[in-house]
């Protein structure tokens, strides 16, 4: 039993206010390490228990230690550094003020904090359930490297980007390899990256030609593959793509058409997790690109609103993907976890769950 399932999820989910207040009184010197990892430990077994009992077979543990979905993780590498935001990052109405993070050294890792975290979640499997690692795509790290305002910084250590590249490849690795030791049997690479080579203002957002930009989407497939090369037949190693999700808001939009034909081809993945729950997405055309061997688990249901969906609309939208992937190779999931950051999006914990209901009741009508 692995991913993806007929009946999944990406895997952040709100946090509990227990929660929030306890890493608020940690931020503030008020309460120990110690006696956080106590909240957010009891925090993610309650957490677990909600989602056996939702009747999911993967189990996460919501992203419960993690100030965002991506950055916490980089920060554990040697070579990265990283401080509080001035600007933040441009988000539909909303900046994300999340930390300005950058290279200061060279890129590799030690003992990744995130294995042990994996260690906590996997003792809460059980014989119906898998637990699952998230973490950023490795090209979601090269590209936080190499983005206009950081290209500087990273020239600076890396005066050969694919001396960058091989790093990060050969650090994810070691991290992939960790996990697997500690008996993770499934990684999600969160992947915002595609949103943005999509959006109709790529190029200028990258400082970039049409010719340039393509050949930054076969280099960001490439560092993932790298990152993926050699790991063991058993270890599912799955990618979700979004185009940002930060307290109910996005930051691109655009269909998968630019980066289809090379991404749903090329990557070696096991399955894609594809935003489509609005017209930000464009349609299901793009599909047709995905190679044979790989199934595609489709974000129809939406996190970024309380309004539950329209059962019999979504069931119509899956079987109009079913045109470019067979039924036996879809999937259906929320379109983003809840929580991409520790604000989470907005609605409430009982409207999360009603989301996750919702999906569970129409894969059952169309995979029963």
């Amino acid at each position: 039993m692995n991913a993806p399932f007929r009946f999944d999820i990406v895997g952040s989910f709100l946090r509990p206010e227990i929660l929030k207040k306890a890493r608020e009184r940690f931020a503030k010197k008020e309460i120990t390490a110690e006696e956080l990892r106590s909240v957010e430990d009891d925090a993610i077994v309650a957490l677990v228990a909600k989602q056996k009992a939702a009747g999911l077979h993967v189990i996460t543990d919501g992203e419960f230690r993690r100030s965002s979905w991506h950055l916490d993780f980089m920060w554990a590498f040697d070579g990265v550094a990283h401080e509080k935001t001035k600007a933040g990052i441009p988000f539909h109405g909303e900046p994300a003020l999340i930390d300005d993070t950058y290279l200061v050294g060279k890129v590799t890792v030690g003992a990744h904090p995130f294995v042990e975290h994996f260690k906590f979640l996997k003792r809460l499997e059980d014989g119906s359930t898998v637990a699952r690692q998230t973490i950023p795509a490795p090209s979601q790290f090269l590209f936080q490297m190499i983005i206009p305002e950081n290209i500087a910084r990273t020239r600076a250590v890396y005066p050969s980007e694919e001396d960058l590249i091989q790093d990060i490849a050969r650090a994810y690795r070691k991290v992939m390899r960790d996990l697997y030791d500690a008996g993770c049997r499934n990684v999600q690479f969160d992947d915002c990256t595609w949103g943005v080579c999509v959006d109709p203002n790529a190029c200028r957002l990258l400082g970039a030609d049409d010719v340039e930009l393509q050949e930054s989407v076969k280099k960001l497939i490439r560092v993932n593959n790298l990152a993926i090369e050699g790991t063991p037949r058993d270890l599912a190693v799955t990618t979700h793509i979004c185009r940002g999700n930060f307290h109910s808001t996005w930051a691109c939009e655009g269909g998968y058409d630019r980066v289809a034909k090379d991404l749903f081809a090329n990557e070696n993945v096991r399955a894609f997790y594809l935003e489509f729950d609005d017209e930000r997405s464009g349609d299901f055309t793009s599909l047709a690109h995905v190679s044979p061997e790989k199934m595609v688990v489709l974000g129809l249901v939406t996190t970024k609103s309380p309004t539950l969906e329209d059962k019999a609309l979504v069931k119509a939208r899956v079987l109009e993907a079913s045109k470019y992937v067979p039924l036996e190779r879809l999937c259906l999931s929320p379109q983003c976890g809840f929580a991409s950051t520790e604000e989470g999006n907005k609605l409430t914990e009982g409207e999360q769950w009603d989301k996750i209901a919702l999906v569970k009741e129409i894969a059952s009508e169309i995979w029963p």
